[in-house]
């Protein structure tokens, strides 16, 4: 396919050189393994998905004219008011893997609005799909984007709103005019975001499917090496989108093999902060705030701005700190080592995309954060919640000079347990698994997919109204005696030079009071708890089969002193005493805090 000859981004290309014959087969190869890999779902998949997106359509419009009728508008304007169906995410670029949701946004004109949404449309799809298409249906209007949660015919949709100031929606509306922004409230703006950042970015790459495989590759990666999650402080889908387009932008017609061989030593060596841009930022009448460093002070302290390309401009990567900086480059060289013997022929794909060693062998000490709830509907939103300000605890432990890493790893996992009594709760709040559910299995929150947890991680949803449990969710499945905990793990690496005692417990303590404060917390329903772990200490379930857990080292015999009467034993490490919490407690026991 032929590429245009002009400037792709905001700066020249540094080739144009077509590809060879070698990277051609480079590129079948990369292809084939990701195929290996089970990245491309089946044709039927994707007609299926087009189809069910079909009809999506069609309720679109005639909850917009259910709407109108009901509010008894002339029949002129029920018949031009349109309404449209619009993807964004990875469906919408076209890097989705099989079992991905869809992200779809339902547009309406300005007579429709949010509370239209969420008291008409769940009926209408009921009554428009097929008997026993709906699996799933669950209503999220606090979210910080509300949604409805749907899985029809086994295909899920995060079907999200927003309303035009306009008196018509057609079908072929270009989402990317920014005339549509005026009079848009700011709930309006982030969801019409979505779909406008994955139009303007497709229409900014020059080859549409080497962009796709590169992508399908770099996300691939990125999952398997536990670097992939906005919330946690590492680049999300679409921020790892925006990357390989600048890539692409740079290398107009190379392959998607030759793209991800750039990508690891373009991107792993950028001069941050400089931003990620792949056009230049534009202004418009509505004056909405963009990302700018020289007018907004806190845009100063973004570590690897990457920004996105459709006004108004933002950086989809706020929140990475100094550690997940660290860690990101590092991947980065790691990427880069790998693919420049897979290009020389002496290794083959599968090895970049080798799963991290994160529980295995990169950490010796752990923190675990432990959330747990009484019933399942409180602890998906006491657990979101959590989630959303781990990250805050990271950076107060970052500060600490005898830490020389502190990485979040970037799912939770989500247990189920029988506790008859609070002696039980507080060992299961401790770590102790004897009280886990034998019939339950451990999950991680990515692939449970959990609307209320998902709502309250992304910021902004009203954690008290939704821990009690949505007047339109019922029957949550909460067992007697159920205690239902997220559990979420910090790697600490000491410094190597340090001399220093590190004592985490005013951090631990300080970060616990303060998501206790918060409106969602409600004392006896919601509990949280920071233990100190061992990785020969680390819960079996957090290793996948055929991994293993760390063994203890033995130690050497050796004349042991005599205890001083009343003195606290403490853990070295190199000569250094590695964890102190309150009261000298041993690195196996509970961090204690206030509720204790």
């Amino acid at each position: 396919m032929a590429v245009s000859q002009r400037q792709w981004g905001t700066t020249p290309s540094i080739s144009w050189t077509p590809p060879t014959e070698k990277e051609i087969l480079q590129n079948e190869e990369l292809t084939d393994e990701l195929k290996r890999q089970g990245q491309y779902e089946a044709p039927s998949e994707t007609e299926k998905k087009q189809a069910l997106l079909i009809q999506l359509q069609k309720i679109a419009v005639e909850f917009v004219k259910h709407v109108c009728r009901k509010n008894n508008l002339p029949q002129s304007i029920i018949d031009s008011a349109g309404g449209r169906i619009c993807t964004y995410g990875s469906y919408r670029l076209g890097a989705y893997a099989p079992g991905s949701d869809i992200d779809t946004l339902v547009v309406a004109p300005r007579h429709v609005t949010r509370d239209d949404f969420f008291e008409h449309m769940p009926s209408i799809l009921e009554r428009m799909l097929p008997p026993g298409a709906i699996e799933e249906m669950k209503p999220v209007p606090e979210a910080y984007v509300p949604i409805i949660k749907l899985v029809i015919s086994g295909t899920d949709f995060d079907l999200n709103f927003t309303r035009l100031a306009i008196s018509s929606v057609p079908f072929e509306l270009d989402v990317k005019d920014t005339n549509l922004l005026r009079g848009l409230d700011d709930r309006e703006l982030r969801a019409l975001n979505g779909p406008r950042v994955a139009d303007e970015l497709m229409h900014l790459v020059p080859q549409k499917k080497t962009f796709r495989t590169a992508l399908r590759a770099i996300k691939l990666w990125a999952q398997r090496r536990a670097i992939y999650g906005n919330i946690v402080g590492f680049p999300g889908g679409v921020a790892w989108g925006m990357l390989v387009a600048r890539v692409c932008q740079l290398y107009p017609q190379a392959t998607g093999s030759v793209i991800v061989m750039k990508f690891f030593r373009i991107i792993g060596r950028w001069n941050w902060p400089q931003p990620i841009l792949l056009k230049e930022s534009e202004d418009h009448p509505i004056q909405a705030r963009v990302w700018n460093p020289r007018i907004y002070p806190t845009d100063k302290y973004h570590l690897m701005p990457i920004i996105t390309p459709a006004y108004p401009a933002m950086c989809a990567t706020h929140n990475i700190g100094p550690t997940t900086k660290k860690i990101i480059i590092q991947e980065l060289e790691r990427g880069g080592d790998i693919t420049d013997k897979i290009s020389f022929g002496k290794l083959q794909w599968k090895e970049l995309f080798t799963k991290h060693t994160y529980f295995t062998k990169d950490y010796k000490y752990y923190l675990s954060i432990i959330s747990g709830s009484t019933s399942k509907d409180a602890q998906a939103s006491w657990s979101g919640f959590v989630e959303s300000k781990v990250r805050l605890l990271v950076q107060s432990l970052e500060s600490q000079g005898s830490i020389a890493v502190a990485r979040l790893f970037n799912k939770g996992f989500t247990r189920e347990h029988r506790c008859t009594d609070e002696n039980e709760r507080t060992a299961v709040l401790h770590g102790e698994m004897q009280y886990q559910a034998a019939n339950v299995k451990t999950e991680t929150t990515d692939t449970i997919k959990d609307p209320l947890h998902n709502a309250v991680a992304q910021g902004g949803a009203d954690a008290t109204a939704m821990t009690n449990g949505n007047s339109q969710i019922t029957q949550d499945g909460t067992e007697p005696n159920g205690f239902y905990t997220t559990t979420y793990y910090i790697g600490i690496e000491l410094a190597q030079d340090s001399t220093k005692k590190l004592d985490v417990s005013e951090q631990s303590r300080d970060w616990k009071e303060q998501q206790c404060r918060a409106a969602g917390y409600e004392e006896g329903r919601n509990f949280l708890n920071i233990t100190a772990t061992r990785s020969y200490d680390l819960p079996l379930d957090v290793f996948a089969l055929g991994e293993e857990r760390p063994t203890r080292a033995k130690k050497k015999t050796a004349m042991k002193k005599a205890p001083v009467p009343g003195q606290k034993r403490s853990l070295d490490h190199n000569g250094m005493e590695v964890w102190r919490a309150i009261a000298a407690a041993d690195l196996t026991k509970s961090i204690p805090t206030v509720s204790e």
